[in-house]
């Protein structure tokens, strides 16, 4: 039995505010594309589904879309828990009848561990979820005394163990931050001071669990237990992760196989860095212009309105950082080298400005009101 593992869709979410629903539902069409190629008996969304508690309409309206096509059209089941982006009353609406058009949600703890159990002539396969929680909700739940988040997953996930049948294969899903394992700037945190970590330990007996909330794909602790990462980059920090989601196939004997397939955004995120005029002549002749760039300039004079001028050649350019007009000595400048530096950013101000350089008239009379003010300075 083939089934692919997914999570992080964060549908509706917006970077510095331009909306990403237009490439969310470019990479969401490839994964209906792998769904067909690849014949998988079920998809397994593990959480952050949406990017907020109450999304936005157009994208309620792109995830009915998509699941209407793979539940009603494609016929493959869809088991989804909710994360901590999600809300979990409102996602699990109507879940009751909703699965049994194939659609199932596991947003309820207190039924965590009744299974969704999938028939198959490799063998019957059992699928738990275990949906974002925190330890409050757990010990009100279930009236048990616990305090950490490692405390009440652990709990869960050894109620759901002591249930399971070994006479199936057996797949846990939960969103949770596993100990250890790598972050990125764009997850929202699950607490103050790292208290949200969870060990993998207790996850150990299952033959492969599907993990959503960290947006890097990799493993925790053992191979079968892993993070398919987040559908698009959604901060530049993660511009070198390679995004996707993971095909894993299980029979009677357990896990079979792994596989990462991979997902091509629309328009790539990046970190670009060197001379505004080099980068303008390079943005003239780049294939890839229109990605999300983060440029950081390294021109040492002030710039007049360098973001327009990026746009021109880049149009999404969302961040611009100057570290070369950064002072890198640890002295501090002497008042002389900070008024040669004053006029010597006029001088490259007025060219831009006029386009021609101050008169030796003009530029002694600038020198003068500096020294003036600087002076007037002192006096207060």
């Amino acid at each position: 039995m083939k089934f692919i593992h997914t999570s992080d869709w964060h549908i509706g979410r917006q970077f510095h505010n331009v909306s990403l629903l237009d490439d969310q539902r470019h990479v969401l069409n490839q994964l209906l594309e792998y769904i067909r190629q690849e014949a998988v008996d079920a998809l397994v969304i593990a959480g952050d589904i949406y990017d907020r508690a109450i999304p936005p309409a157009n994208a309620v309206e792109l995830l009915d879309d998509l699941l209407t096509k793979i539940c009603m059209e494609m016929n493959v089941p869809v088991i989804l828990i909710p994360g901590n982006h999600d809300s979990a009353q409102r996602l699990r609406f109507g879940s009751r009848q909703l699965s049994k058009a194939g659609l199932h949600i596991l947003g309820d703890l207190t039924k965590a561990t009744e299974p969704v159990i999938i028939s198959h002539t490799d063998g019957d396969v059992a699928f738990y979820g275990v949906p974002y929680n925190d330890p409050e909700t757990v010990r009100n739940l279930f009236g048990v005394a616990l305090s950490t988040y490692d405390e009440a997953h652990t709990y869960l996930v050894e109620q759901i163990a002591a249930q399971k049948s070994d006479d199936k294969s057996n797949v846990l899903i939960s969103h949770c931050f596993i100990d250890g394992a790598e972050e990125s700037e764009s997850e929202r945190p699950l607490s103050i001071g790292g208290s949200d970590r969870v060990s993998y330990q207790p996850c150990l007996p299952f033959d492969y669990v599907a993990l959503g909330h960290l947006h890097s794909p990799q493993y925790k602790g053992k191979e079968h237990i892993r993070y398919s990462g987040s559908l698009l980059k959604y901060s530049f920090s993660e511009q070198h992760q390679h995004k996707g989601v993971t095909l894993v196939e299980v029979n009677a004997d357990g896990l079979q196989s792994l596989k990462h397939l991979s997902l091509s955004p629309l328009r790539d995120m990046r970190i670009i860095e060197g001379e505004l005029n080099i980068l303008i002549e390079q943005g003239r002749v780049d294939p890839n212009n229109e990605d999300y760039l983060l440029v950081r300039l390294t021109d040492r004079h002030a710039i007049l309105d360098p973001m327009s001028k990026l746009r021109a050649v880049y149009p999404n350019v969302l961040q611009l950082e100057k570290p070369g007009m950064l002072a890198t000595g640890d002295q501090q400048m002497s008042r002389e080298k900070l008024k040669r530096g004053e006029l010597d950013m006029f001088r490259d101000f007025f060219v831009q400005i006029t386009g021609q350089e101050l008169t030796e008239g003009q530029d002694a009379a600038i020198q003068k009101t500096i020294e003036k003010i600087h002076k007037h300075e002192v006096i207060v």
